[in-house]
């Protein structure tokens, strides 16, 4: 008999007592799952290592920790940025069963791997990025993610004594492609515009440093070299962005997000006015307690849903201005020495963070 439990982020809390229960009563093949060897696999399939260091350096950590340390065998991969990868790594997966799929989206790839699973009647979590057809999606709360970053760029701009209503703005969104753009990109717009702000140019949105740094150069170029303010979706997207700005000797508010090594030492450097940290390891623990309550039967339901109903497990998010910065360091998200490598030192110092 299935039995029915609530998941809300308050419940995050308790997931290592959860895991180690898991350990105890599921053993080495996921116990009670029943179904066989296919439903005590947990099959993972990440999207690149480009758009964000953190699929590979994170992600992928804190699940399998998650998922193995529960009893559960995983198989975790990485469709590296390409599409038909990713449809390759899923019909490999479902050809030696899942008893779950936990996806994060490349390029709407996700939905025809969501699709194939439910026909075999696998359960699929869209996690970090909204899937068409998931049954869970479980991710920050990316609305929130965007008011913090447009909020960073009304608070640069007081510091600068600059006008919202008459300061020129680029916004330097993500990849269309991808459902959390549109939220960041939300959230941040509900926050600036009703402080005055309107775009002064909008390139079309990526997830690549290198095309963002092009993309805003050329918004720079229409713009007269002159610009207040860059709304930036995340880090990656800043750096590039931020590479064009020291070339032409300025310094505006940026926002991002992630809290990536270079987007937290272009913080320290004043580069970057705040990035917006995700606790991985919170969305991951949701997302492995998640997984393993339907490996093991159950049928959760969540406190929020998107609006096309998909069960919506949202995890807050958290503004790091360089006063914020050693709440990552200290929180295992970012190593100090890394983060405080060559001209960060001084940055580091001034903060107390040390690096030894």
């Amino acid at each position: 008999m299935k039995r029915t439990s609530l998941v809300s982020v308050a419940a995050v809390a308790g997931v290592s007592a959860l895991l180690l229960a898991g350990c105890s009563s599921s053993g080495g093949d996921g116990g009670e799952s029943g179904g066989g060897e296919a439903a005590a696999r947990a099959c993972v399939i990440l999207p690149d290592a480009a758009s964000s260091p953190r699929w590979e350096t994170l992600d992928r950590k804190y699940l399998e920790e998650g998922l193995a340390g529960a009893g559960f065998e995983t198989d975790i991969q990485n469709a590296q940025g390409d599409t038909n990868k990713y449809a390759t790594i899923a019909d490999q997966q479902l050809s030696k069963g899942c008893g779950v799929m936990l996806l994060v989206d490349y390029n709407g790839a996700g939905a025809a791997v969501a699709e194939k699973a439910k026909a075999e009647g696998i359960p699929v979590i869209a996690y970090d990025r909204p899937i068409e057809g998931a049954d869970y999606y479980v991710s920050f709360d990316n609305v929130e993610v965007g008011r913090l970053e447009g909020q960073s760029i009304l608070d640069g701009l007081a510091a600068a004594g600059k006008d919202p209503a008459s300061a020129k703005v680029v916004y330097m969104g993500g990849d269309p492609t991808d459902g959390n753009a549109k939220m960041f990109h939300d959230g941040a717009v509900e926050v600036m515009e009703a402080a005055g702000i309107a775009p002064a140019a909008e390139p079309p949105g990526v997830w690549d440093g290198d095309k963002s740094a092009t993309n805003f150069e050329q918004a720079l170029t229409s713009l007269g070299g002159v610009v207040d303010a860059v709304w930036v979706a995340n880090d990656t997207n800043a750096a590039g962005v931020i590479t064009i700005l020291d070339k032409n000797g300025l310094v505006v508010p940026v926002s991002g997000q992630d809290a990536s090594v270079a987007g937290l030492q272009n913080v320290l450097l004043g580069k970057q006015t705040a990035t917006v940290y995700k606790p991985v390891k919170l969305e991951a623990d949701a997302a492995v307690k998640l997984a393993i309550d339907l490996l093991n039967g159950e049928t959760p339901t969540a406190d929020q849903e998107l609006e096309d109903g998909t069960p919506y497990i949202a995890v807050t998010p958290i503004l790091v201005g360089p006063d914020q910065v050693s709440t990552v360091i200290d929180a295992g998200d970012a190593d100090a020495a890394e983060v405080c490598a060559g001209e960060v030192a001084a940055a580091c110092e001034a903060q107390g963070i040390s690096a030894g």
